[in-house]
């Protein structure tokens, strides 16, 4: 809560929603105020920040009761970084990393209902996290092929805006080259030349936001 005030019996605190990504933290545009009881912070603090969430975190109880009784206020920053944060040592270092970052526009992951980047996931006019993006897409029932790919194949081929590593190794799916900075023309080329060394394999040839990238089933 990078800003609180104190008026009377209530207190208002501004939230910032993050999202967890295979890059790191992102943090969101949107802003949410909530009325909380100057004698009920504890409570809040526990129901909305609950122990056993592992990204949970706050800043300690007795600060927060010392900012009431001294009536302190601030105006909410129009941007939101390392500055904006009283506290800044407390916080976890994915927070910090993401507050450097460009915020985003964050939505509902449509399977897990987790928060994720708008944009970078979509899959069948859903919007997906990271993670069950890769399961649905690059999993056993993926869109795989095998063969060299035409043109007509070519343009319909998954988009998103990045693969993850680590991602793929969950599935037993390898990434077998990165393409940037080429024509699709010239992309479908050097894809079937690596397909036809193995052709026996299914492949699967993605678009990202740096250009194509070349999957294989391990």
């Amino acid at each position: 809560m990078p800003a609180e005030s104190a008026k009377g019996a209530l207190i208002t605190a501004r939230l910032i929603p993050l999202a967890w990504t295979p890059r790191g933290v992102c943090v969101g545009n949107g802003r949410q105020d909530v009325g909380i009881p100057a004698t009920g912070i504890p409570e809040w603090i526990d129901r909305t920040f609950p122990a056993e969430d592992e990204h949970a975190f706050v800043a300690s109880v007795r600060d927060l009761e010392m900012l009431v009784r001294i009536a302190w206020e601030t105006p909410f920053p129009e941007i939101v970084d390392h500055r904006s944060v009283l506290n800044i040592e407390d916080l976890p270092e994915e927070i910090v990393d993401g507050l450097a970052r460009p915020h985003g526009d964050l939505v509902t992951c449509a399977a897990c209902r987790s928060l994720c980047v708008r944009g970078e996931f979509p899959w069948k006019e859903r919007q997906l996290c990271a993670w069950d993006y890769h399961t649905q897409a690059f999993g056993k029932r993926g869109p795989w092929h095998e063969g060299l790919y035409e043109e007509r194949h070519f343009e319909s081929v998954p988009s998103c805006a990045y693969v993850a590593g680590p991602l793929l190794e969950e599935l037993g799916v390898r990434e077998m080259l990165a393409i940037g900075g080429v024509a699709p023309g010239l992309a479908l080329s050097i894809v079937n030349t690596l397909i036809a060394a193995e052709s026996s394999r299914a492949y699967m040839a993605v678009k990202t936001e740096s250009g194509f990238s070349v999957l294989r089933e391990t």
